[in-house]
């Protein structure tokens, strides 16, 4: 079998040979077996006792020639003992054919998949484990000719091509990150500038001038906070969690009372269900909480009269759901909601359209995700879901 290991052969050529070699060894073994069964059953027939009459040749002088013969006249006894042995060699060529050419199939299988599959397999699977775990700096190396060394291959360029990528991809974000750093730095001094100037220019007594300074000032205002959310989401997307046992009970108090005190400022009534079943749970409640207030301030905008907010165990994870009986997400709205600077309102203000991306990244920091979707007949509804903690690490 080594040598059939370094054989250059196809997976089906070698499949095939293990097959041949094997099913050779079991025709061997089943005719062995009945060369043996021959033997035994011979010696058994003649350690049994003279049977019959016996007869002897002899010459015309009437003289024996020989030894002599045993002719039976009737059925031949065989003692119980000798007659168990006979039959047990009698069928045990019938049935060590199936059982040798069982164990010959077994054989050949686990041959071929130690000598052909095993590795390349291995291999295979601590490359996807490495590349699941963001970890490209490794070389999948496997020489065989065959059509697992063609894919280990494919992998390999595969892999390279990933490491490539994602090292284009990280330069240009810390790039962006750098250019967005150094925009929004470069901003804040004409903004301050312009900030002056128009409160001097709301000082003068001139009606007209005072109200081109007061259209001057909303929009520096609004520049301001443009800039401002630039910054918070670069510090954003460098944040970690901090996974701590949380007492859930506790914990739900603090984001009811939180959305209670949003939803009273917009007139809007709460609805707070509480669907936990365990005590403990490991999350980071300062990403929870921020997502909590994000999704209950962005329900009482749109809401009409009522903002639910749920809170419930799925499979490795919590799941925060808030919902609002207002007209729903618009279909192109749907598809873009979670992105950056996204809005469906004609009229800004100081809204920028950073809730729900706010929300989407600090979920998949913390091993989740967000959904967005409208419930029927009416209102909007989103589900952020975090992982445990204890299961993430």
């Amino acid at each position: 079998m080594d040598k059939i290991r370094k054989w250059a052969l196809s997976l089906r050529g070698s499949l095939v040979l293990h097959v041949i070699v094997f099913t050779l060894i079991a025709l061997g073994l089943c005719y062995g077996t009945e060369g043996v069964c021959s033997y035994a059953r011979g010696a058994i027939y003649d350690s049994l006792p003279p049977w019959g009459e016996k007869y002897y040749l002899t010459n015309e002088k009437g003289e024996q020639l020989g030894e002599g013969g045993y002719i039976g006249t009737a059925p031949r006894v065989i003692p119980e003992r000798e007659e168990r042995l006979l039959r047990v060699v009698d069928v045990l060529p019938v049935v060590a054919a199936p059982v040798y050419s069982g164990l010959c199939i077994l054989a050949a299988a686990f041959l071929f998949y130690r000598n052909r599959l095993r590795e390349p397999l291995g291999e295979l699977k601590r490359a996807s484990e490495k590349i699941s775990a963001n970890d490209l700096d490794f070389t999948l190396c496997y020489e065989r000719a065959d059509e697992l060394g063609d894919l280990c291959t494919s992998f390999e360029t595969m892999r390279a091509a990933l490491r490539d990528s994602f090292s284009k991809m990280w330069r240009q974000m810390e790039e962006r990150k750098r250019l967005n750093g150094a925009f929004a730095h470069d901003l804040r001094t004409p903004l301050t500038v312009l900030r002056g100037c128009d409160e001097l220019l709301q000082a003068k007594e001139d009606p007209e001038i005072r109200t081109i300074a007061t259209t001057m000032g909303r929009h520096i205002s609004r520049m301001e906070h443009y800039v401002e959310s630039m910054g918070q989401l670069q510090r954003l997307e460098d944040r970690q969690p901090e996974y701590r046992a949380t007492l859930l009970r506790e914990f739900f108090a603090v984001l009811s009372e939180s959305a209670n005190m949003l939803c009273q400022e917009k007139g809007k009534k709460i609805c707070l269900e509480d669907r936990t079943v365990s005590k403990w749970f490991c999350v980071d409640g300062t990403f929870l909480s921020e997502v909590s207030a994000n999704l209950v301030a962005n329900a009482t905008r749109y809401a009409q009269t009522k903002v639910r907010l749920i809170l419930e165990e799925r499979q490795s994870g919590l799941a925060l759901s808030v919902a609002d009986d207002g007209p729903g997400f618009e279909e192109k709205m749907l598809r873009q909601a979670v992105d950056p600077y996204v809005t469906g309102e004609e009229k800004r203000g100081e809204h920028f359209g950073l809730g729900l991306y706010i929300c989407k990244v600090l979920c998949e920091s913390h091993g989740g995700w967000l959904k967005v979707e409208n419930e029927k007949p009416y209102g909007a509804k989103v589900t952020a879901f975090f992982k445990n903690g204890s299961k993430s690490r």
